[in-house]
This record gives structure tokens, C-alpha cells and sequence, in this order.
């Protein structure tokens, strides 16, 4: 197979198994630990009521941004 993609003038191009930079979720993740910080809840109810709320804040174009930052956006 990487005789005949060569072939045709493809170059391969190898990724290590996990890579946060190719992963959009490491994006929101993010996002949410920063707002946990700034919450700065100290029990599980109350970090689970945080936890909705920043979830809640999150929308369909924000994750479509971070699908497309990552190269994963379709036309």
C-alpha cells in the first residue's frame, strides 16, 4: 500500500496515536476546566450544577468552530 500510494505521488504523512492537537474535544475541554476554575465549586452537587451550566453556554456553532479548527468541518 505505501508502495502504491508513493506511486502516485502522495506523501505519507504518520501521526502518533493520540494527538490533543488533531482532537477538537481537547478545545472544549479546555474551555470547561477554565470555567470550572473560575467556579471554583468545592462539592459534587454544587460542581455538578456548574458543570450543566457551562455546558449549557456551549453552542452548536461553537462545537462546529471546533470541528473546523481541527479539519474536520463538511461542506
Amino acid at each position: 500500500m505505501r508502495r502504491a500510494i508513493r506511486a502516485s505521488g502522495a506523501t505519507l504523512l504518520f501521526l502518533p496515536k493520540y494527538s490533543p492537537d488533531l482532537n477538537p474535544i481537547e478545545q472544549l475541554f479546555a474551555k470547561l476546566k477554565h470555567c470550572l476554575r473560575h467556579a471554583a465549586e468545592r462539592t459534587r452537587d454544587a460542581l455538578c450544577r456548574a458543570i450543566a451550566e457551562i455546558l449549557d453556554t456551549i453552542s452548536p456553532t461553537e462545537c462546529t468552530n471546533y470541528l473546523a479548527n481541527n479539519g474536520n468541518a463538511r461542506a
